[in-house]
């Protein structure tokens, strides 16, 4: 048996042998006893690696795989053996991943609390329990974006090295996934009058079961991707992989510092040159001068775009509303409290259709004056381009008067 154990292709032809029992109608928690009985632990890698051959090979083809994903999952769980997978250090792009899981593994927690009242709720409650279960619903959306990075910054990167089966088959359940979510958040906006029997079977049949796609996804990164992608992809990879991150956004999570390791920003300059010019018509600049300059504005600054989603925000000292990295490539509609949600969505309607271009308010927040602007963004054909809302803190500006000609510093606290 020892050899069996110790003996990298009699594993995995072990394996591929057990999953094809699982195609053929096997029990899950059957196979899984076997798999414990006779390996005791399944090597991370050797999953991926069975998987991709059952591809390659002809055998399975990745839509019966990715049929047969969860029940791999169910069989797997418990047995596979992570005690050479290399640590994540703090920051790092799958730090990342595994602190967005946890956050939402808390969601999950919070809904399942929350279904668990069903038993105690009479029709006349079902209108208000739908509307906090649709809130937690939409946040639980918020894992597109942990998705989307998996998709389209980390699986090219494996299909470099060959692996190509085991992504596709993922970003299959990924699809799932998105498709339970919308169905349950569908199932959340129904507005005629349902019995609490009704109710019951929306959970069991629609709203449990969003959940555990969400949660059993997670499985799947930590004890398969995620280790073997950390012995699989180089420095300068997940380097690359962090620097593209904010074009997708993060999810229900703002991670509080980033990944440098030592010397690897040298090393990527030697390999793509000095920093590119960002040039506009008036002018150039770097892309760090371009931050500081936006950084430095006596202004708050977010942009939103054509479609909806929240693309950029400044981070000047002085912020005004507070803004964290999560909510980039968010609808920005799911950013506002529910009572101005009808204005948010009269301004973005105006604004793409032309009907206006500016949108002013002011408010009395905390003692200050707060001055705060919308205002349509087009480019030089009057295409719509998306919205910014610039904000001000006009209560010291407001007490000016007379003029002010010899040179003062400001104090910069």
């Amino acid at each position: 048996m020892s050899e069996l154990i110790n003996n990298s292709q009699k594993r995995k032809e072990l394996l591929k042998h057990m999953i094809l029992q699982l195609h053929e109608g096997e029990a899950p928690e059957a196979v899984r006893e076997r798999l414990i009985e006779l390996m005791k632990k399944v090597p991370y890698g050797d999953v991926v690696e069975v998987e991709q051959e059952l591809i390659s090979e002809g055998v399975l083809d990745e839509k019966e795989v990715l049929k047969f994903c969860d029940m791999h999952t169910q069989a797997l769980e418990g047995a596979i053996d992570q005690s050479g997978a290399k640590e994540v250090p703090v920051g790092h792009p799958v730090d990342v991943f595994l602190n967005e899981n946890k956050e939402l593994l808390k969601v999950i927690n919070q809904i399942n609390k929350k279904l668990a009242e069903v038993t105690q709720l009479s029709d006349d409650r079902i209108p208000d329990f739908f509307q906090q279960l649709k809130g937690m619903y939409h946040s639980l959306m918020d894992v597109d974006k942990h998705y989307r990075r998996k998709e389209n910054l980390l699986f090219p990167y494996l299909e470099n090295y060959g692996i190509t089966g085991p992504p596709t088959v993922m970003w299959g359940k990924h699809d799932e996934t998105r498709a339970f979510l919308k169905g349950a958040i569908e199932a959340l906006n129904v507005t005629e009058s349902i019995s609490v029997e009704e109710v019951e079977t929306a959970i069991e049949m629609i709203l449990t079961p969003a959940l555990n796609a969400v949660a059993d996804m997670t499985m799947k990164e930590e004890e398969i991707l995620f280790p073997m992608c950390m012995d699989k992809l180089t420095d300068i990879e997940w380097y690359e992989i962090q620097e593209q991150t904010l074009e997708i956004g993060f999810c229900l999570y703002d991670p509080s510092e980033n990944w440098n390791p030592e010397g690897i920003e040298q090393e990527i300059r030697e390999q793509k040159g000095d920093e590119e010019l960002i040039q506009l018509p008036s002018g150039s600049f770097t892309k760090t001068e371009l931050q500081a300059i936006l950084n430095s504005l006596p202004v708050d600054m977010t942009f939103v775009d054509k479609n909806e989603k929240v693309k950029y925000f400044s981070q000047s000292k002085e912020r005004i509303f507070d803004r964290n990295r999560a909510i980039l490539n968010r609808d920005v509609k799911l950013c506002h409290p529910p009572s101005s949600v009808g204005i948010v969505e009269k301004i973005l309607d105006d604004f793409s259709t032309g009907k206006e271009t500016h949108a002013p308010f002011w408010i009395q927040m905390g003692g200050k004056f707060i001055h705060i602007e919308y205002v349509a963004l087009k480019d030089e054909k009057g295409n719509f381009l998306g919205t910014l809302e610039v904000s001000q803190n006009l209560t010291k500006k407001r007490k000016l008067e007379g003029d002010q000609r010899l040179l003062s510093y400001v104090e910069n606290n």
